[in-house]
């Protein structure tokens, strides 16, 4: 333990508290291994200098360069001095400029044909590039130190990840005084698997990714060191499937000629091959007597509720009782509307098991009027209901069920993870898990994210779905463009069809959204909102029409009323925010029109479109942006308009967000731990180290034999992280 120690050292005893201080602040550096996993961005190579011609204006810069000139100018009849320096790397020259009493050290430092690293922010002067006051770093003793130049000239300088209060070779000494550390760390991969694959060890690994002496070095290190991220993170979800498969579960087989026969007896169509196939899957899983923990994934409309709908009836066929977690009151009533008119007469049941098929559908959510909800509660607890929908209220410390058998949670990324845990914890045994997304997940995210849940996939839309055909519609740079829009949305409701309007914002002087992104910051408009969209349309384009607004801040009943007047059609247009945007189906809106479509992500802009195209008529999607078109925001809208397909658009996203996003907050709460890895690029590595893992833990589950991988799971898996994979 205290090789592991060594490098949980704080960094103030080898830096001075100074240092230390500003790395913790701006770098989030704290320890020696935190500094030593501070991998440089990219190498110079002596000759490979930065280039002058391409420098970005108002961004701190290093550059490698060669002093071509220097010299001191007075102004201010002699009282002031300036030191005018010119460096060239032969692509451009720039101009560094001192002023006052600090000009006599770089005037005595930076003499003609000095090699030195500059940095610095970049700005303008008489219409020219400068560096005021850079901070500097000479690379050699002048020309005429040949052995210096000779011991420099392969050296490949690494360039860190740095911040204004600290350089990147200030970084980079810094690395230099712990450097030596490296041979305490704990190597956590196997021997067997190292010398099997030709890696390099750990201690020499972060050698050569900090001082390397060849390309081929650095290629060695990130080699090793993305396996070393992969592997360690395989393990940890390698060790929770294991865990899962020793806990107890009842198995629920479905009994012939029970309730899913008579379901599947009415069903006015066919079941797509997916559907068949991935049905099978969940019953082989739920037929077994540990708990099921699949992830069901789907386009959107590829049917996943029915597939989850059939695995509850086969649950409540082999007595037991399935949940139905929903992120929201609109979609958890949407479920229980859709589920009920889908089991019709079988919804109206009597008691659970009883001789006559049927069971209860009960919805519960925190709205209820309290007679509901007590009503609601005793049907749980007697058996009386075999299927319950509801939202987080499912999860109160009253709610209390007969025999949990299986819990399905829709739209798992809005849920917490303690929420789902609470949840499976009302069961007698742990119950089944079904978790479904309709944002389809690249195979690799799947494996790193939800490596510890089984995955299906339903890619088929069923027969009758219709396209949907997707078009930006640029605001700014063509006006008429919006204005045919809103005809466009007419001739829909004319031919007797329905349309969607969807905004960023609520309205009615609520508080800006706290997120604002560089693009944001440009425009300055607060994103536009449902009541004033609503308003201007109802008066303007759409005079005439019947225009009503839902958004998360009316009553639930008017919610629901709302919805149902929409889905009858007895509303044409409905402007809403996102809450539409799962579940939500209306086949007969064949129109939606995103306003301010740029302040949505790929995933959700992909999800809002699902909601048309649902019938038999196609689906029209018009994506509308005030964005200049070389914009970052136009390529994703762009993107999102060029393809139908989610696992596409979902790569498309991830390469956009990178894994932070994916693996830190959205998932757990805590930052990545990914520094090497790159989850779209790396699909190979995460794959290998997979494989590898799942045979190490069933092999040795505890880890016994293995003491420095324990170790390095202790140490890469911070309290939070671990507590999160716990509880996934």
């Amino acid at each position: 333990m205290d090789r592991v120690s060594a490098l949980d050292e704080p960094l103030k005893k080898t830096l001075g508290a100074a240092t230390a201080k500003v790395m913790a602040e701006h770098l989030d550096l704290h320890t020696l291994g935190d500094l030593l996993h501070h991998y440089p961005r990219r190498y110079a190579e002596r000759g490979e200098l930065t280039s002058l011609s391409e420098l970005p204006l108002d961004e701190h810069v290093t550059v490698v360069a060669q002093v071509a000139d220097a010299r001191i100018h007075t102004f201010n009849q002699g009282r002031g001095r300036r030191l005018e320096v010119t460096i060239t790397d032969g692509s451009g020259r720039l101009q560094l400029v001192f002023f006052g009493r600090g000009v006599h050290k770089p005037h005595k430092d930076l003499l003609p044909g000095t090699r030195a690293m500059f940095a610095g922010k970049v700005s303008v002067f008489n219409r020219k590039l400068q560096l005021s006051h850079p901070a500097y770093e000479p690379l050699s003793g002048g020309a005429s130190a040949a052995d210096a130049v000779d011991a420099f000239a392969n050296e490949l300088i690494p360039i860190y990840p740095a911040c204004k209060q600290l350089e990147s070779w200030k970084i980079s000494k810094a690395i230099d005084a712990v450097l030596d550390r490296a041979a305490e760390a704990v190597d956590p991969l196997p021997p067997a698997l190292r010398e099997g694959r030709g890696m390099a060890t750990l201690p020499d690994a972060l050698r050569k990714i900090h001082r390397p002496r060849t390309k081929a070095d650095i290629e060695a290190a990130r080699e090793r060191l993305k396996w070393d991220e992969a592997f360690v993170l395989q393990v940890a979800l390698a060790r929770r499937r294991y865990a899962d498969t020793q806990l107890p579960a009842v198995a629920r087989r479905p009994v012939p000629g029970g309730l899913l026969d008579a379901f599947d007896a009415e069903l006015p169509f066919t079941l797509t091959e997916g559907q068949q196939s991935v049905s099978k899957e969940i019953f082989d899983d739920l037929a077994t007597e540990h708990p099921m923990h699949r992830l069901l994934q789907g386009e959107v409309g590829s049917g996943k509720t029915m597939v989850a709908l059939r695995a509850m009836l086969a649950v409540v066929d082999a007595g037991g009782q399935a949940a139905m977690l929903a992120p929201t009151e609109v979609l958890a009533q949407q479920h229980h509307r859709s589920i009920t008119e889908m089991m019709g007469e079988l919804a109206e049941g009597g008691m659970l098991g009883g001789a006559e098929l049927g069971t209860k559908v009960v919805l519960l959510t925190g709205s209820m009027g309290a007679a509901a909800r007590r009503h609601a509660l005793l049907d749980l607890v007697t058996g009386e209901a075999g299927i319950v929908i509801g939202t987080h209220a499912l999860i109160e410390d009253k709610v209390r069920f007969h025999d949990l058998g299986l819990v399905v949670v829709d739209e798992q990324h809005r849920f917490g993870v303690e929420q789902r845990d609470a949840l499976r914890s009302k069961g007698k045994q742990p119950p089944h898990l079904l978790v479904m997304t309709a944002t389809p997940i690249p195979r690799t995210v799947a494996m790193t994210v939800f490596g510890d849940l089984e995955t299906s996939v339903l890619d088929q839309l069923p027969a009758g779905r219709s396209p949907i055909a997707s078009h930006v519609v640029p605001a700014a740079d063509k006006p008429h463009f919006l204005s045919r829009a809103w005809e466009r949305v007419r001739e829909e409701v004319e031919g007797g069809h329905q349309a969607y309007v969807v905004c960023p914002r609520i309205g009615d002087d609520e508080e800006q959204p706290k997120k604002k992104t560089a693009e944001d910051e440009a425009e300055k408009r607060p994103p536009l909102a449902v009541l004033e969209v609503a308003d201007q349309l109802a008066k303007g384009p759409l005079s005439g029409l019947r225009v009503e607004v839902l958004h998360g801040r009316m009553a639930p009943d008017d919610k629901d009323d709302v919805m149902r007047r929409f889905s009858a059609g007895d509303v044409d247009v409905l402007v809403a925010t996102t809450v539409i945007e799962v579940g939500v189906n209306v086949p007969n809106a064949t129109a939606m029109v995103i306003m301010d479509a740029d302040r949505f992500g790929v995933s959700q802009l992909h999800q809002l479109r699902g909601r048309v195209g649902r019938g038999s008529a196609p689906g029209l999607c018009l994506l509308v942006t005030e964005m200049p078109e070389a914009s970052p925001a136009r390529q994703r809208l762009a993107a999102v308009a060029s393809t139908l397909d989610g696992f596409e658009l979902s790569r498309i996203d991830l390469e956009q967000r990178r894994e932070g996003d994916v693996l830190g907050q959205a998932q757990s709460g805590v930052r990545s731990s990914l520094r090497m890895l790159t989850v779209i690029e790396d699909e190979e590595v995460i794959a290998a180290a997979r494989e590898e893992a799942v045979a190490i833990v069933g092999a040795d589950p505890d880890l016994e034999r293995l003491p420095e991988l324990r170790t390095a799971l202790d140490a890469l898996l911070d309290k939070e992280r671990e507590q999160y994979l716990d509880k996934g």
